[in-house]
This record gives C-alpha cells, structure tokens and sequence, in this order.
C-alpha cells in the first residue's frame, strides 16, 4: 500500500482575490506549485538538453552550458522527428547512454500504476531515421542495450529485442499468456508492494538479458465492473492475491543474445519466495536477490549467465520483516553497497564481491532514508537521513571509509538532491512547511550555480491569503514515547474561545505525515478548514518512519492497535485544552488514513465526533498478501491479529457521524472492504453516509472529481463537526 500524490505541475492561474475557495483548489489546481523544468545532463556532465525554441518559433531540443545556462547549439529538431507525414513529439524523449539515439512514444496508456504501454519509436541523431519500435501492438518499457543498437521490451506478456541495425525483431519467450504468464513484467502485487514494474536487465557489456517470469496460473482473480454507458457493465479482471493466498511462481532467465540460448537461473528448489531485484555486477554476474514469504530473509544471489549456477553472497535476516529497496550500488567488480537496519537504524554497508563486510559507513541513532549514489573517482557517497530528526531530511556525502562525512543542506525542512553525470552538479529541492519547493543547482562542493524555479508567485499570492502556519509540536503518547505532531490553527485565534478539531493521519507502516516539508494541495484544503474556525492536526503514532527499527516495527503483528492508541491518546489530549471544544473533534484519513479514520469511530467512539474514511481498508485479509504479510504475516498464522483490528468488529460502538467514500474500480483497496463496512453497519442499524465514484480508481481524480469529493467532504465537516 503507497500513499497518494497527485503530482500536477500546471500554469498558476491569476487569481486577484485573496479568499481561498475549494473551487480554486480543487477545480482550478491554482495553488499547485511549479516544479523544475526538467533537464538531461549530458555524459561530459557540464553540459545539458532542454527544450527550446529557434528565432523562427521552431521546437528544438537544444544544448546548453550548465553553469551559465547559454545554449551551444541545436541537439535535435523537432521537424526532423517525421513518420508517415506526422512530427512526433520531442518532448517524450528519452536519450541512450551513447547519447546518439532518443527514444520517443506517443498514444500512452496506463495499465497500472506503473505500466505504461504506449507506440514506441527509435530516432538515430546521426541518420535522422525514425523506426517504429514495433508494428504488432503497443510496447512496454523500452530499454537501450548499453551500447544502443539493441532495443528490449515487452508486448503482449512477451520479451522482444529489436536490432537496431538490422531492425531485425527476435522474440526473446513465447508463452506469455493474458492472465497467467508474464515475461519481464510484474505481477499486480509486485508492482504495487515492491515499487516496480519492469523486470528485465541488460547485462552491462550487452551480450546478456536477464528477467523474470511470472506464473500467475495459481493467483485468483478478481473482478471490476466499469460504467460506461453501455447496457452492461464491462468487467476487468485481473490476478490478485490476497492475503494468504498463491503467489506467481517466479524464475529467473538468462539469454545469450549472440547464440539465443536461454538458461534458468539456480533459484533453488523452494518455490514460495520473492525475486524482488535482479541486477547485473561488474564482475558480469547476476544479482538475484531472492526473499522468502515471511519477508524477514533476504539473501542475495550470484548467478553465473553461462551456467544459471548461483552462489549465495549475503544473507540479511530479521525478528519481524525487511524492506526491499533500490539501494544496491556495485563498486566496479571489488565489491557492492547496500542499506541495512541490522544495527537498529538503516545504515549503509560495504561488502566486497563474496559477501565479507568491509565496513559499515553510516553510523547512528538516525536512518539513512535513500542512497543517492556514489562517485569513483573522489570515493564519495551521497544520501539522504534523518540525523537532523524525523520532521526533516538533509542531503550527506560520506567517504567509502566511513570518515569525512558533511552535511550538504544548511536549510531546515524536505531536502532531496539529483546528482548529474560525473558527480559535478546536483539539483537540491528544498520546502518546509509552509514554503513551496525551491530547486536550485550546486556545484559539488556546494556553491550555488543558479536557483532553477522559486515559486515566487505562487509564495506572494500566498501571502495575500493570510494563511495559517503549520507548527510542529511533541506529544508524549501513555507509553511514554515522544512523537510529533503538527498543528495549524486560525490565523485569528483566540485562546479564550473553544475550537473544534479536525484530525488527520495516515499513520501507515514506514510512513509520516508529519514533515517539515510542502504538502501541495493539502495544505491549503487544511488552511480552507481553518477559515471555517476549526484547529486542524496531524499525529505520526507509532510506526511510522525515520526513528530507527524499533519504533517502525512496533506495530508488527498487530497493525491498527497502537497507531489507534496512539491518536486516541492525543485526541483526549487535544480534549483537555482550554481552547478545544472536547465534543468537537473529528478525524480524516485516506488508505491506510481511512482505516485510521475507521478504527477512530469505532474504538474511538468516546472522543470522536465524525470521522471520513476514504478508500479505507476494513479488513487486512482483504488486501495483496505482499503488503499484508509483511507486516501481519498469514490470517492463519494471526487471525487475531486480524480480526481484533478490524473496524467491522467494532461498528456498535459508533456513536458520532461516519462518511466513507470509495471509487468503484480501486483495484488496490478494493471497495469490497468499503462494502463490509456497510453489511456491518446495516447490521446493528448504524446510520452513516456513503459516496461511490463510478470507475475511479484508489486516487480518486480526473475531471472536476476532486473537487466533488472535497465539496462532500467540507458539506460533512461542517454540518457535523
């Protein structure tokens, strides 16, 4: 389960008015901040790629200076991407690692979250050659062999490379089938819990490609009827398995381009595992990284391409469960980085090539959130942590000894650096609170190049809203622990007046709300609820992130109870002020937030006087077994933990006002667990209110759709709350 960001960076709208409406918010996205126009920095890493225009209005992908952003020339023109009688668009490209080839795609399609399909077409910069990609049907996840005269992707469940000399099209498998087989692409419950979609490597000299298999034969199925004004609805499904269900039986395979052999990987004789990661070494091994059920062993594999024959370098074990990343960093064929929490907190560690631990380089009661990178020639390390506190995130570098290691981003708040080719440059997004994002380019050493987009605009017209500041606070949950929470009250609070609350959370495992950084759109529907006179607040209970294992894990096993404990404890709190009306507090989540808002009607009938829950999970057994186990293990294994956390067990207990939303085709959470709820409730009689987008998936938008459920939603706040 992933928390919802609807990214839009759209042209801010003139608005003169200094009143903040939802129809401005939601309807318009005029509030939205501007992102950084974005750029390829070339191999050379001082020059760069941007869109651009020739004194006769003509598009072109021009080459411009780094550090003083002068343009060098013309790299391509948009009139010579030409294919039968149409100019494709430029701006889809995507360049090789030669830098003599783009990538362009025009009729995308969204399958999953992360599965576009789309026409795909090669353009030679040299040649001025434009070659469909293939003519038998939409592609998947084009890949550049190394040396770009290869193309692989997938089509129809299927792995295809394309020779680029020849255009000769050779079909890597044949048996992908619709809903059982599936060849470099993942699996729902992959994609969605392991944050990929693509499963296929090139090997780094070219001559090998690796994927994975996927047999979802065993997964079962379900169904989503969409509407579309037809007499019928039409149905889609789809392999999901829940928890406790079969998982896709998984292989990895390995072709040898030149002879067309393909080898199976040694992945061993158990088949109820994970194959979360391959990637290929220096050394021209494969990486497999193989995770059991539990999700608490992960080891990983070396496997020799000729042979399949495998060698297990390194085992990581745990008491509850590990997460899977993306942080793997091979240092040419001498050895590779990776991120930990075996000392507590998540730390970065240094292996040579058998698995023997050089050092670990990160120390701390801290978490190193993401690894950045590394660069070979000064052997320094860049990541992002917490060291600053949980609320925060700064950008470090780190010798590969462990010593040296300095702090990159003086500004308190949400900071998060992109580095360019050669380790020259990087970009640092910088927000806090109540700042919109700031992008700005650094020489390596920290000298500040240019400032890329400041949201000055966006920052005045704020200003002429008089809009509530976020502040944060610590409250000290009935355990002891110290978390942080933040508050936003009306710009003309009075202390000697009684205010009623609106609560929010997420809450989830491994992740916060509560961060000293820009959160879009929500901070202005919260600063709208402020206008109304409410105090809006924010609490990350127990397991959330950036505190080390022991306070993200804390809730394994038993997900619902202490996050619950945790906000109803603050709930009384709020209760006690002297400028809290205690009968008014309410509370508001989405996913995993909407389980929240659930637990907090029921269990937290005493305290709570209306709760929304969208999209909400009402049962773990009704959700994808990655994410449910992982956190909960199997309902056999812990059927208490299931049932005595579901929010269905405690409906009776609702006194106050209760809105669940849901869309009708979320085929993450499906509205299944929306529909248990109500059974449940009919059931003792409970009144509530409902509301159901038709064919709207688990983030709810398109059209004016967010501004509908935004209006519900302020209609709810206010008549009940």
């Amino acid at each position: 389960m992933k928390k919802i960001f609807l990214l839009l960076f759209l042209p801010l709208f003139s608005i003169g008015q200094s009143n903040l409406t939802l129809e401005d918010i939601w309807g318009k996205f005029a509030y939205t901040a501007k992102g950084a126009r974005g750029f390829n920095v070339m191999n050379n890493g001082t020059t760069y790629l941007d869109m651009s225009n020739t004194e006769d209005g003509s598009v072109t992908l021009g080459k411009f200076d780094l550090k003083n952003g002068k343009k060098l020339g013309d790299f391509v023109k948009a009139s010579d991407l030409k294919f039968e009688n149409r100019e494709l668009n430029l701006e889809t490209y995507e360049l090789s690692s030669n830098e003599k080839k783009l990538l362009l795609y025009e009729n995308i399609e969204h399958v999953y979250r992360r599965s576009p399909k789309a026409n795909y077409f090669i353009f030679d910069i040299t040649t001025k050659k434009v070659t469909p990609l293939s003519t038998a049907g939409k592609q998947m996840f084009p890949k550049f062999s190394p040396d770009a005269s290869k193309v692989a992707f997938v089509r129809d469940n299927n792995l295809y490379v394309l020779d680029l000399t020849s255009n000769k099209e050779t079909a890597i498998t044949s048996d992908g089938t619709f809903n059982k087989i599936k060849n470099g692409w993942a699996d729902w419950v992959y994609e969605e819990e392991f944050s990929k979609a693509d499963y296929f490597e090139w090997s780094n000299d070219g001559k090998h490609l690796a994927w994975v298999r996927f047999d979802e034969s065993k997964v079962k199925e379900f169904t989503l009827d969409y509407y579309r004004n037809e007499l019928y609805p039409q149905k889609y499904t789809f392999k999901y398995p829940k928890a406790g269900e079969d998982n896709s039986l998984v292989t990895v395979l390995i072709n040898e381009l030149t002879s067309g052999k393909t080898t199976n990987a040694d992945i061993g004789t158990f088949t109820d595992i994970y194959i979360p990661r391959i990637k290929f070494a220096g050394t021209g091994e494969l990486c497999i990284q193989r995770l059991n059920r539990l999700q608490n062993k992960l080891e990983y594999l070396f496997a020799d391409p000729a042979t399949g024959k495998t060698r297990v370098a390194l085992t990581e074990e745990s008491k509850t469960y590990l997460d899977i990343t993306d942080d793997l960093t091979f240092i040419d064929k001498s050895g590779f980085l990776v991120t930990s929490e075996r000392d507590g907190y998540n730390h970065i560690y240094h292996y040579d090539m058998n698995g023997n631990l050089v050092r670990q380089i990160t120390k701390g009661e801290w978490d190193v959130m993401e690894f950045k990178g590394y660069n070979p020639v000064s052997r320094l390390l860049y990541f992002v942590s917490t060291e600053n506190g949980a609320i925060h995130r700064d950008v470090y570098s780190i010798k590969l000894d462990g010593t040296s290691k300095k702090r990159m981003t003086p500004r308190d708040g949400m900071n998060n650096a992109e580095f360019t080719n050669g380790f020259r440059y990087y970009i640092n997004s910088y927000s806090n609170a109540n700042t919109p994002p700031v992008y700005e380019l650094y020489t390596i050493d920290g000298k500040l190049v240019k400032v890329l987009e400041d949201n000055l605009n966006l920052r005045e017209r704020m200003a002429a809203l008089k809009l509530a500041q976020k502040t944060f606070m610590k409250f000290k949950n009935e355990a002891g622990l110290e978390l942080n929470a933040w508050i936003m009250k009306p710009v003309n609070f009075d202390s000697t007046k009684k205010y009623p609350v609106y609560m929010y959370a997420y809450n989830g495992p491994g992740s916060n709300e509560c961060n000293n950084g820009w959160d879009g759109t929500d901070y202005f529907w919260h600063n709208l609820l402020t206008k109304e006179g409410y105090i809006v607040v924010c609490l990350d209970g127990r397991g959330t992130m950036g505190r080390g294992v022991a306070f993200k894990h804390s809730t394994y096993l038993q997900l619902g109870k202490y996050e619950v404990e945790d906000q109803i404890a603050f709930a009384k709190y709020l209760g006690n002020q002297p400028w809290v009306d205690k009968n008014r507090i309410g509370f508001q989540g989405w996913s995993y937030g909407g389980y929240m808002a659930s637990l907090m009607i029921t269990k937290g009938a005493d305290v709570i006087k209306a709760a929304i829950a969208v999209a909400p999970v009402t049962n773990w057994k009704y959700y994808d077994n990655i994410y449910t186990e992982r956190f909960m293990r199997t309902p056999k294994e812990n059927m208490s933990g299931y049932e005595d956390n579901s929010p269905v067990k405690y409906v009776k207990q609702i006194k106050g006002k209760f809105l669940i939303i849901h869309g009708s085709t979320d085929d993450n959470v499906h509205m299944q667990n929306t529909m248990e709820m109500v059974n449940a409730m009919v059931g003792y009689n409970i009144p509530f209110d409902m509301m159901i987008y038709p064919n709207k998936n688990h983030g709810i938008y398109g059209g004016l759709t967010r501004l509908h459920i935004y209006s519900k939603m302020l209609k709810f706040v206010k008549e009940n709350l």
